[in-house]
């Protein structure tokens, strides 16, 4: 199992303690047996990654910023014309108020907007994964975010394709299970703060459920990771880079090798409450029927990864 240390590190914030900047800062672009010990090392101490040289064209991901921004401008009962009951959440508009995390008290101060797989017609994971929704008033808003998803897709098998050297696999070893996986592209608006409820935050403290995470848009102020000595750790990627954690589903499959850690966005200070905050995360799922059953010993119960999501949307009040 490849343990080889980066040569370079990326600050969590300049204002983080001395030992907590140590979460990895590596390029895509390189050799997959040095991104693999790269990249584990830093999964395994602080369950996150900053990632450059990722290949996403930036002119593509400034397009979809773009049209990400009209969207949550337009009239909220326009919007809300977008939102499905009895789909956990996962296709189209989700208002402002209804996601809460597990455990959390209020619920998160942000709207979203889902895109998953397009899947042909008969396909037998059509059940779970219902067709797109796009709203009318947007006509590039389809393509553009058809081709940040598949762009995102392929990042996250490279990223896969690491861990899989990293724990001793070949590295192929995951492709069969994303392969026609349920992932899904989550384009997130955090309004302005006027009069939220007490205790409420943009995100509370929460573990991501999928199988790893690749976040556009974290080098604005707010997101913040919960480090082994208990101290909350703000990451502040350099502008384009991905931050990339590991989701409870990989976590669970390398029975706890991998951290699937806590993490938040906190409410900005002063006249940043003012503003929006917008971001673009990728939600790498496993496929439906794919079992998650550990690959070492000391791991939970195999389940499917439909079940285990449906398990997790339920505490998160999407299901």
């Amino acid at each position: 199992m490849a343990r080889k240390k980066s040569e370079r590190h990326c600050a969590v914030s300049d204002s983080a303690p001395e030992a907590a900047r140590q979460l990895a800062f590596v390029r895509l672009d390189q050799p997959l047996p040095d991104l693999a010990g790269q990249l584990g090392a830093s999964f395994e101490e602080y369950g996150f990654a900053v990632v450059e040289g990722h290949g996403i064209d930036q002119r593509l991901i400034d397009r979809a910023d773009a049209l990400m921004r009209q969207f949550f401008a337009l009239p909220d009962a326009v919007k809300r014309a977008y939102h499905r009951t009895g789909q956990a959440g996962a296709r189209g508009y989700t208002p402002f108020g209804v996601e809460q995390a597990k455990g959390a008290r209020v619920q998160d101060l942000k709207e979203f907007w889902h895109v998953g797989r397009d899947l042909p017609p008969g396909h037998p994971y059509a059940a779970h994964m219902r067709p797109n929704i796009w709203p009318d008033e947007l006509p590039d808003f389809r393509p553009v975010m058809q081709d940040l998803y598949l762009a995102f897709d392929w990042t996250g098998r490279r990223i896969l394709s690491a861990i899989a050297l990293y724990l001793g696999e070949d590295e192929v070893f995951f492709e069969d299970s994303v392969r026609d996986g349920n992932s899904v592209l989550r384009l997130l608006h955090y309004p302005p703060i006027e009069a939220a409820p007490e205790g409420a935050i943009r995100a509370a403290a929460h573990e991501d459920i999928n199988t790893i995470t690749l976040l556009l848009g974290a080098e604005a102020a707010g997101l913040e990771l919960l480090a082994r000595d208990g101290t909350w750790l703000p990451v502040s990627p350099p502008p384009g880079a991905l931050a990339v954690n590991v989701g409870d589903m990989l976590q669970r499959l390398t029975a706890g090798r991998l951290r699937s850690t806590t993490h938040r966005v906190v409410n900005p200070a002063g006249d940043a409450a003012r503003t929006s905050r917008y971001s673009m995360p990728f939600f790498l799922h496993f496929r439906p029927d794919f079992l998650i059953r550990p690959m070492f010993e000391g791991g939970e119960d195999p389940i499917t990864a439909q079940d285990y999501l449906m398990e997790r949307l339920r505490e998160i009040r999407l299901a």
